[in-house]
């Protein structure tokens, strides 16, 4: 089936696939957010919402965009965007918040500290992750981590610091969610982790979600749990096992992903939501549906990310993958979701950016039987209930 380019999932996808020139008359210096080049490398783009309310992380400077049809125009003080000289939609994008040009109270800026990541914060508290220490370099050949920890955000951030920066980023952008990740620290993730969280959940109540290789001892997770951290989430990143050793050399060794799914299996009775991730664009589409398939069985959410070949990683001249291959992927990605009444797009505003969020498949779905409307139903149902629960809580702390 062939959607519209004006359908916003569809439009989503092909331009993380595409990616999008910047014609002449656009001031994005002005009117948006900085493209910072964070963490593993998918926030390397420009931030936009296509109607009517799907954020996503443009790829404006790999190389594969120099042949995109895509482009973006300021007409008449309001942006939009055109393929091929053709307009497909208006967007907006999200300004810069005025407290990345603030500091901390140790003098850390903190653009430094954390980045908005659709509606979200993400943080990146540790070092860089190890698998980009040892020699030969064994780091997964897509990421550039190695290339943006320690330059572009500080690889030495208190919990002092995260903690101003979680409240600057409240009071402007309303923020209810607060990511953490790190890279393989051999082990020592979850203890490095805890005070932050244990901070930001005392301090702020807002929802944290926490991302780290699995714990050596599963049972680490009863502590989290413990301090309300809401969601967890397991980057196992390839189904095809044999694709997983030859892209994630390290992760594949030391780690393995039998290790993530018995942590994904282990973690779904703890916590309200578990997500595992994996990246669709460097396996074969039916392999990618089969890890996803397997992730909603057991009661976790699926995250799945377009592969972007960004700059100065090993990966960086690889095409990019073609979005109507793709399309499967994220119409099962939400399909799957219904079926195993796996809850999603529950929490308050929580718009991601980096990857098709599961919900926003419904624009790709084709099941329209009535026993699945009734599991679409249900999912709104426990939504509204949630997001009041939610505000309450939140309402307690002030």
């Amino acid at each position: 089936m062939k959607y519209p380019y004006t359908n916003p999932c569809y439009l989503k996808i092909d331009l993380f696939c595409r990616g999008m020139k910047i014609a002449p008359g656009c001031d994005l210096d002005n009117d948006a957010r900085p493209v910072r080049r964070t963490r593993a490398g998918l926030g390397s783009g420009l931030e936009i919402v296509i109607p009517p309310d799907l954020y996503a992380n443009v790829p404006i400077e790999e190389k594969f965009v120099q042949d995109t049809p895509y482009s973006l125009h300021k007409d008449d003080g309001k942006y939009v965007v055109r393929r091929d000289g053709v307009l497909i939609t208006a967007v907006t994008l999200p300004r810069r918040p005025r407290w990345y040009d603030e500091t901390t109270g140790s003098g850390q800026p903190m653009s430094r500290i954390a980045v908005m990541q659709g509606t979200y914060l993400a943080v990146y508290p540790g070092r860089v992750c190890h698998f980009w220490t040892t020699h030969p370099r064994s780091s997964c050949h897509f990421c550039s981590t190695g290339l943006n920890v320690g330059t572009i955000e500080s690889a030495d951030k208190s919990v002092q610091d995260v903690l101003e920066t979680v409240r600057a980023a409240r009071r402007e952008n309303n923020i209810t969610y607060v990511h953490f990740n790190t890279g393989y620290m051999q082990g020592g993730e979850l203890e490095f982790l805890t005070p932050f969280v244990r901070e930001i959940k005392k301090k702020t109540g807002l929802m944290v979600g926490v991302q780290t290789t699995p714990a050596p001892n599963l049972r680490e997770y009863d502590r989290l749990a413990r301090l309300g951290v809401n969601n967890v989430s397991f980057c196992f990143e390839l189904w095809d096992r044999e694709r997983l050793a030859e892209v994630c050399p390290g992760k594949s060794a030391e780690i393995g992903q039998e290790r993530y799914l018995e942590a994904i299996r282990y973690c779904r009775r703890l916590f309200p939501a578990v997500n595992g991730e994996i990246i669709a664009g460097l396996e074969p589409p039916e392999k990618t549906i089969e890890g996803i398939r397997w992730i909603t069985r057991h009661g976790a959410q699926p995250t799945v990310c377009v592969f972007r070949p960004c700059l100065g990683t090993d990966y960086e001249d690889l095409p990019a993958p073609d979005a109507d291959a793709l399309v499967p992927v994220f119409r099962e990605q939400y399909e799957a979701c219904i079926r195993n009444g796996v809850p999603i797009g529950i929490a308050p505003n929580i718009k991601v950016s980096l990857v098709v969020l599961p919900e926003e498949g419904r624009y790709l779905a084709t099941d329209q039987s009535t026993a699945f409307r009734l599991k679409e139903w249900r999912n709104r149902a426990i939504k509204t209930a949630f997001r009041a629960y939610f505000n309450f809580q939140l309402s307690r702390q002030k």
